[in-house]
């Protein structure tokens, strides 16, 4: 893939999202920021306009399909989208008392909904050009249900498999899609965790990452290797000896 000049990013008002965008703004680039919060994304903004890129935001929600869907078109419109970076999410705990419905349904929509918000008006008019790119932010989480996240878990399972598929099918069309599993990163998100995170990265250096990765167009951007290979052991390994080890794990709050 070349390296693109054009780029939309969800959940950019902080954390991966924030970390994403910076990490892309340079001279000859326009960003499109999507997220919840205006003030903390004029911030992202800022930093971004001061590294010479061309920024414009929007305080939206990716739960607002028709919304969602006319900004992004309208930005293509103006300027042919060569990277959308699928990224806003949420995440939630358990702890001992399980997850309530409404937390379970509302993680779920905005995890698996938000996305599809956002990759799904993008498609077309990049086929239609035949050039593009698509990222997915899944997580490691998505490998396998753990105790503790089991709708966080799998949302993001959700997506990992729809980006894979969607690779497939758009392969033939000149459009690329990799799919972005992190393991923990240190954001607002997983600063809330009161328990210890293994080859916890900072935030910056899973942009940077990311970057160097979506540049060359990697169907599956896992890190770090490590927690990458324990959760691919985890998933290969027979369910119940797994249950009685994950069983042991502290529940996310």
């Amino acid at each position: 893939m070349t390296t693109p000049a054009s780029i939309l990013i969800t959940g950019a008002s902080s954390g991966l999202g924030a970390a994403l965008a910076e990490a892309y703004a340079a001279p000859g680039i326009r960003l499109a920021l999507g997220g919840r919060d205006a003030a903390r994304l004029e911030a992202t903004a800022a930093r971004c306009r001061a590294s010479g890129a061309e920024v414009e935001t929007a305080a939206i929600d990716v739960l607002d399909k028709d919304v969602m869907a006319a900004w992004i078109e309208a930005l293509d419109r103006r300027s042919p989208l060569d990277l959308v970076i699928a990224n806003a999410g949420i995440s939630g705990g358990s702890r001992s008392d399980g997850e309530s419905a409404a937390q379970i349904r509302h993680i779920l929509a905005v995890n698996i909904d938000g996305t599809l918000n956002t990759v799904l008006p993008a498609v077309p008019p990049m086929v239609g050009r035949g050039q593009g790119q698509i990222a997915l932010m899944a997580s490691l989480a998505g490998y396998r249900g753990l105790p503790g996240a089991p709708a966080y878990c799998a949302s993001k399972a959700a997506i990992k498999v729809f980006g894979e598929g969607l690779r497939g099918e758009l392969a033939g069309r000149g459009v690329g899609v990799s799919v972005i599993c992190p393991g923990y990163v240190d954001t607002p998100m997983t600063r809330r965790n009161r328990f210890p995170m293994p080859f916890l990265m900072d935030a910056p250096s899973a942009a940077r990452l990311i970057k160097q990765r979506l540049v060359r167009n990697k169907a599956r951007i896992a890190f770090p290797w490590p927690m990458a290979a324990a959760v691919w052991l985890l998933q290969a390994l027979p369910p119940g000896a797994v249950d009685r080890l994950l069983a042991r794990l502290p529940r996310k709050d």
